[in-house]
């Protein structure tokens, strides 16, 4: 079995159970809150996230991935906090989350440099305390394969064969940047049994998610409840047809969810996508993938199998 770290100390992968692979216990524009911290209520976004995991824990998740790393507002302290007041095992990451530019810090030195950085995380120690983190991020949105962005992949490439944590991405599936990601990550040498190219559920082109299978990487069919991206009904369809081609044993569901986010007000995030929460995969996907003729055990393995395979690098 696989050792992984958690916030709480480390973990045999056969104690995931079941497993949201991505998912955010807080998201905040982390320049605004360490400029403007009035503007925050550490009370309620506490609150909001004990709540959200003890609903999650009810209906018998154990583990929670959360892919908040720099550009997110990353805080493993907080991310411990909640852990240990709910019991649900949470899973924290390193790398950095941009469309485009880094900080003149990292511009300035070399990828190694950065690599070294997330090493210390997954070694040593988040934010100068001894919680570890147990996978790497990097992100590509429509703006496409930038310079600064495809740094900081080639420095999660070298700091995942340094250490064997696996990559998680996201990714922008009508600009085809998951296959640049793959592409990138080849070149640097990693297994890509050992990548997780996230928000495929955010396109319906059956052939590009196909094109990126076919590489070998995992798939996130996670930003479930996000319908102004994409309706429930034509992710469940996309969900249905690959489990068909007999690739159940590559795919996650989960949410991308955030319980809380400063990106937009509040008001506005319930309004425009009310059911994106924490539950909704578990309430509402599941129960109707069912009825559609996924087997229970098809969403025993992608919610329970499959995340100790990538841990695993299988």
């Amino acid at each position: 079995m696989t050792e992984i770290n958690t916030v709480t100390g480390k973990i045999d992968s056969s104690e995931l159970g079941c497993t949201l692979i991505h998912e955010h216990l807080r998201s905040r524009s982390e320049e605004v809150a360490v400029q403007f911290p009035r503007l925050y209520d550490e009370e309620f976004e506490t609150s909001e996230a004990i709540s959200q995991l003890n609903e999650v824990k009810a209906r018998g998740v154990n583990t929670v991935c959360d892919p908040t790393v720099m550009g997110l507002g990353r805080d493993v302290l907080f991310m411990e906090r909640i852990s240990r007041e709910t019991g649900v095992q949470v899973i924290a990451a390193t790398g950095i989350y941009t469309y485009h530019y880094i900080a003149p810090h990292f511009q300035n030195r070399d990828i190694d440099y950065m690599a070294d950085q997330f090493v210390q995380d997954i070694e040593v120690g988040v934010q100068n305390t001894s919680i570890k983190a147990g996978f790497l991020k990097c992100a590509t949105d429509r703006q496409g394969m930038q310079k600064d962005v495809e740094k900081v992949i080639r420095g999660v490439a070298r700091a995942h064969l340094r250490t064997g944590v696996p990559i998680m991405t996201h990714s922008h599936p009508a600009s085809g940047t998951g296959l640049m990601q793959l592409d990138i990550l080849e070149e640097e040498g990693v297994n890509l049994e050992n990548v997780l190219i996230g928000h495929c559920g955010d396109t319906t082109d059956i052939e590009y998610i196909l094109r990126v299978l076919d590489r070998g990487a995992y798939i996130g069919m996670d930003r479930y409840g996000i319908k102004t991206r994409l309706s429930t009904e034509d992710r469940n369809a996309t969900v249905i047809e690959l489990v068909r081609r007999g690739y159940a044993d590559r795919m996650f569901l989960s949410q991308d969810s955030c319980c809380t986010i400063d990106w937009f007000p509040p008001e506005v995030k319930k309004a425009s996508n009310p059911d994106w929460t924490m539950t909704f995969v578990v309430d509402e996907v599941i129960p109707q993938l069912k009825r559609a003729g996924v087997s229970d055990e098809h969403i025993h393995t992608m919610m329970y199998e499959n995340v100790q395979r990538w841990f695993a690098g299988k």
